[in-house]
């Protein structure tokens, strides 16, 4: 049994839902005991399918998404919607009409973005999985920053029916969880798993592309690479802050086509801080879209070279732990995630340590197209070492 008022309870100083489903029942399957949020972009029968915009708070979802009818299928109980960046473009989960979510492991810190609600439910256990999107990491990063495990998929594995969409040959719907099982399981339910590929490469990105890091996190990922005897190296042909930003530009030009219509006849149901990202794209000359686009062709097939059948790139997820909500959003934030969302390819993030203030951080595995069964066992092995998984003090185990 679900208790709806220590849930509700539980979420009010965090922010992490926007809405709850108090008919939402366990069925028989193999999720009949797991809870889980959905973030809001996702559409969930009859409840809020907000995007997190303003411009979408009264439209109510005729029908599951295709993953969140498989989940419930499975015997989940889909308990609500989490809040969100608005549009799902943004690094802190600041949503100006649905307010702050707070980071479980220190209230006043961002949970990362866009799926920051996402991350911040599944670490203080008001739901075991959360459904997030990734377009350059908004999937990862806030497993990262929250000290959850979280998957983005290869391109085209996890139907996008049900999904309002920031960029459409970015985004990818994802799982995050409080551990690895119960994050392949949903996985599963949600995509056809092939066969796993051995993964007997792994492949450390020359210099971390030159990304400045935070010393936790660096430990971190050297203690991993030591777990992992990695010893292949590779480098891109673009330093990943350029490489981030060009799609980023493909993002802010597929929002300023789909929100056209708002910005033209609505624009104050949509923030002034989206509105300026909306800018971004079209005011790109031709030949810097045909640069940027060039950009984001090289580097996806450097990764796949890199990667080939059996290989799996170890990075850290993100450059640094969580920052306070009254800081800036750091600029290299996405820089590591953005390559697997660029390429089309798995990534899965995992717990690799703290930070001398008590705040987790994370190394991902990006592997080959398709190979997300092989990815889960390299990253179980790794896992099994690193052994950094950590409750925040404030916990609520809601069935």
């Amino acid at each position: 049994m679900i208790n709806w008022d220590d849930l509700e309870a539980a979420n009010e100083p965090l922010n992490a839902f926007t809405d709850f489903d108090r008919t939402a029942r366990f069925c028989e399957g193999p999720l009949q005991n797991v809870t889980i949020g959905v973030k809001a972009n996702i559409a969930v029968a009859g409840m809020p399918w907000t995007g997190g915009m303003q411009a979408y708070r009264d439209r109510i979802a005729s029908k599951d998404a295709e993953v969140v009818k498989r989940l419930r299928n499975a015997g989940a109980a889909i308990v609500g919607t989490l809040n969100m960046e608005e549009a799902a473009l943004g690094a802190k989960t600041d949503n100006p009409f649905f307010g702050a979510t707070q980071n479980p492991h220190k209230i006043g810190y961002t949970p990362g973005g866009s799926s920051g609600g996402s991350g911040a439910a599944v670490a203080a256990g008001l739901c075991d999985v959360a459904l997030g999107t990734d377009t350059m990491g908004s999937v990862r990063v806030p497993a990262a920053y929250c000290g959850v495990y979280g998957l983005k998929s290869s391109r085209g594995a996890v139907s996008q029916d049900g999904l309002e969409l920031c960029e459409p040959m970015l985004d990818t719907i994802g799982p995050l969880a409080r551990t690895l099982e119960e994050l392949e399981a949903c996985s599963r339910i949600m995509m056809d798993f092939g066969s796993p590929h051995v993964i007997d490469n792994i492949i450390l990105l020359e210099n971390l592309g030159d990304v400045d890091c935070e010393p936790a996190v660096l430990d971190s990922y050297e203690n991993a690479k030591g777990i992992l005897n990695a010893q292949t190296i590779f480098s891109l042909p673009y330093p990943l802050t350029q490489v981030r930003f060009a799609g980023f530009i493909l993002a802010s030009l597929a929002l300023a086509d789909s929100l056209s219509g708002i910005v033209k006849n609505d624009p104050d149901r949509l923030s002034d801080h989206l509105k300026h990202l909306m800018t971004y794209g079209p005011k790109r000359s031709t030949d810097d879209l045909a640069e940027d686009r060039n950009i984001l062709e090289q580097v996806k097939d450097a990764l796949v070279s890199a990667v080939g059948a059996n290989g799996a790139i170890l990075l850290p997820t993100t450059p640094q732990a969580a920052f306070s909500h009254g800081d800036r959003a750091p600029a290299n934030q996405a820089d590591f995630t953005c390559i697997a969302s660029i390429a089309g390819l798995p990534a899965i993030t995992i717990p690799a340590g703290w930070d001398e203030d008590g705040l987790p951080v994370g190394v991902q595995l990006i592997g080959a197209a398709g190979n997300e069964a092989g990815l889960f066992e390299l990253a179980r092995k790794l896992d099994g070492k690193l052994d950094a998984y950590r409750r925040p003090e404030t916990f609520l185990q809601v069935s």
